[in-house]
């Protein structure tokens, strides 16, 4: 017996792609789509906007919001696209919890200088470049997702992950 997919989960370094390949992919599924970004506390907020890196203790009840958002979609059956850094183990295994069978990640993977030069472009997010070292330096690479080169254009990453989740 199958287990229906609810939530796929773009993560990944900022810079990467998640909000542009997640509403892409919410809209060819007709899908919610939502930003990892909106469950942070003010206070975390206003440590990124200030450049300043989050600890595992800001980052706390950002996850737990997130625990309590990903249990109540597959509770309901709400199909959601989440765009969602989760840049360490710990934080997808929290995350997850019990959820694990209904929920599908998707990694963009880029290197560097791709996720600088996204970064230096955009002018209307929250994370700026001047955080991209310690974003990579608390990357963990998943050991069980999709791997996908953020390189490639949205629509051809959308397509990859539709036919990897047989969706």
């Amino acid at each position: 017996m199958s287990t229906t997919v609810h939530v796929i989960i773009l993560m990944g370094a900022a810079g990467a792609g998640k909000s542009t390949v997640g509403r892409q992919l919410a809209n060819e599924l007709g899908w919610c789509y939502v930003d990892g970004d909106d469950f942070h506390p003010a206070a975390n907020l206003d440590k990124i906007n200030h450049n300043l890196p989050l600890t595992d203790k800001d980052r706390r009840p950002w996850l737990e919001h997130l625990r309590t958002a990903l249990r109540g979609w597959v509770t309901s059956g709400t199909y959601v696209v989440l765009a969602c850094s989760l840049l360490k183990a710990v934080h997808r295994a929290r995350v997850l919890g019990h959820t694990k069978g209904h929920v599908r990640i998707a990694y963009l993977k880029a290197d560097r200088p791709l996720l600088k030069r996204r970064l230096l472009d955009r002018t209307d997010h929250v994370m700026k470049v001047d955080l991209l070292d310690s974003q990579l330096e608390t990357l963990e690479e998943p050991m069980d997702a999709l791997f996908l080169d953020a390189s490639e254009p949205p629509q051809r990453l959308v397509q990859r992950i539709l036919d990897a989740f047989e969706l």
